[in-house]
């Protein structure tokens, strides 16, 4: 498993970035103030399947969201996952540590606020997450990158899923872990070394945990260095915008 921190210099630049490109995410990141830590594990596909996969077990939890069967990021698939998964020799998993920030813990804010402002978050996370990884899976020729969970192409109401037609985003949308039956809680404790937390009524969880996933049909040298937006050499204790 490999840690770096990510330094006030990427965060300047990335801001920079975000306001000329994405006025909207970088108002959110400033709105919201959190802290961000990325790990990465490497196993084998095949120890990974074996290890952490559950399929009739986390299929179940897929049938009670209201996403299945309606997403086409969600089962079940028009592919055979066995299959799918066949076609590759490593697992890296990354994994995503949002600290909340402190106005969360002593705010005032109902549940339903609360919620709302933590998906927003994820949301802001996610968005430059799943475009490294596409980015990243398209230098790999090859690999395939899993999302940390539920897609963002489309809202929940227009996936075109729910209409019986054909995904309007093929070439971004990808499954999450979870979806193919792997065990997040126990792949978050034992390989990334980070154990998932919960909200409690009222009261959010003091971190959120993302995990995400590239498997490659080889292994890859220094995995960290096609992410450097994430693994950055330059260290700080001190993080604020991400």
């Amino acid at each position: 498993m490999t840690f770096h921190s990510i330094g006030l210099d990427y965060i300047i630049g990335k801001l920079i970035f975000l306001v000329i490109n994405n006025p909207y995410v970088c108002f959110l990141k400033l709105l919201y103030v959190y802290h961000i830590e990325n790990f990465i594990a490497t196993i084998p596909v095949s120890q990974y399947k074996t290890e952490y996969r559950d399929v009739s077990k986390f299929i179940e939890f897929c049938k009670v969201c209201p996403q299945y069967k309606k997403s086409w990021a969600c089962p079940p698939f028009l592919f055979d996952a066995d299959e799918y998964l066949s076609n590759y020799q490593i697992a890296y998993i990354l994994g995503t540590k949002i600290t909340l920030p402190h106005s969360f813990h002593s705010s005032t804010a109902n549940s339903e606020e609360l919620i709302k402002a933590t998906e927003r978050i994820i949301k802001a996370v996610r968005l430059d997450l799943d475009i490294q990884l596409l980015r990243v899976e398209k230098q790999l020729i090859g690999s395939k990158a899993f999302f940390a969970g539920a897609c963002h192409f489309c809202s929940k109401e227009e996936c075109t899923r729910r209409l019986d037609k054909s995904c309007l985003y093929p070439e971004k949308v990808r499954p999450s872990l979870e979806s193919f039956g792997f065990d997040i809680g126990k792949t978050t404790e034992e390989l990334l070394g980070i154990k998932l937390q919960w909200s409690s009524k009222n009261h959010p969880p003091e971190y959120l945990t993302l995990v995400s996933g590239l498997f490659t049909q080889i292994p890859v040298e220094k995995i960290e260095a096609h992410f450097p937006e994430l693994f950055s050499k330059v260290k700080s204790n001190k993080k604020g915008i991400i």
